[in-house]
């Protein structure tokens, strides 16, 4: 597990090398087809020589959840372990190592109704409003979210409306996680040194962007049958390069819009791994730089 940029994915690789292991992408943007250039994808020739399951298979316009993660995630654990060799599960989509580890409540499905009138009082008082009300009936889930999170915030205020009992009570009686089921080691990829993160992100953004990022979001813009709404296109990068496509900011306000989200999206993923118990911290950089492979697999000997 680890930020965006800290170098998972090749690690991961390295680890391949030495160990009998099988990739497993955890990346809930790495799971679209058609979006490779923005999801940091590994290369055609990588991917033959460390491929990874669960990884561009789901199309973008299919809504795919943490839930449906974690039974996917489960099929492949297992065909892995069937084939005698070590699933290593590589991402930074914190909420996917969540259920798989913990499970997921049985949560009640959406009500159009209640959402229609969840969103009409975010568009009249703002979703800093709708935060605020959630604060009240769901304390625990509230403070976990940012008042901008406006997707999440109105599914815990959904089920709240629903049930009468809080998001954050239901899944503390989850069930279905594979904590009981295997020997479970968790390593956490760390970055003490924020200024180097940012440099890195902006680098990969910006090589990106040379890449064909802007043309890659323009062509699942012309499919026609995407929206901004859809978690594909939600993820950093595609939804500041859709804007600019809907012709709502020029292509450098997008570009910069879209590195900010991403060191935004770091920041959330560095506070998940804070606070996430039974993992064991790598420091992957210095003063310097990042450290060197070998280094960084002596931590799992």
């Amino acid at each position: 597990m680890g930020p965006t940029a800290s170098g998972k994915t090749d690690l991961a690789i390295s680890l391949r090398e030495h160990m009998p292991v099988e990739l497993v992408n955890v990346d809930s943007a790495q799971i679209y087809q058609q979006m490779d250039i923005g999801t940091a994808k590994p290369d055609a020739e990588t991917l033959r020589k460390a491929p990874h399951r669960l990884l561009g298979f789901c199309d973008p316009a299919k809504a795919y959840s943490a839930a449906d993660f974690a039974i996917d995630a489960k099929k492949e654990i297992a065909d892995i372990h069937q084939m005698g060799r070590i699933p290593l599960l590589v991402g930074g989509s914190m909420l996917y190592f969540k259920v798989l580890l913990e499970g997921l409540s049985d949560l009640p499905p959406a009500d159009a109704d209640i959402r229609k009138g969840i969103q009409e009082q975010a568009d009249r008082d703002g979703w800093a409003t709708v935060h605020q009300q959630l604060q009240l009936v769901d304390p625990i889930t509230a403070n976990k979210l940012h008042p901008n999170h406006s997707q999440r915030i109105q599914r815990a205020l959904e089920v709240y409306k629903i049930t009468g009992t809080p998001l954050s009570e239901l899944q503390s009686q989850s069930e279905g996680g594979i904590e009981d089921d295997y020997e479970v080691r968790q390593y956490a990829l760390v970055m003490q040194n924020r200024a180097l993160l940012h440099q890195r992100i902006e680098q990969r953004f910006k090589a990106m962007m040379e890449a064909g990022f802007a043309a890659e979001v323009e062509q699942l813009f012309q499919r026609g049958d995407l929206h901004a709404d859809l978690p594909s296109i939600r993820a950093a990068g595609y939804r500041q390069l859709w804007d600019y496509f809907e012709g709502h900011c020029g292509l450098d306000e997008a570009v910069e819009k879209a590195i900010i989200a991403t060191r935004q999206l770091a920041k959330r993923q560095q506070t998940w791994l804070r606070n996430w118990p039974n993992s064991k911290e790598i420091q992957v950089d210095n003063q310097q730089g990042y450290l060197d492979q070998k280094d960084l697999y002596k931590n799992f000997l």
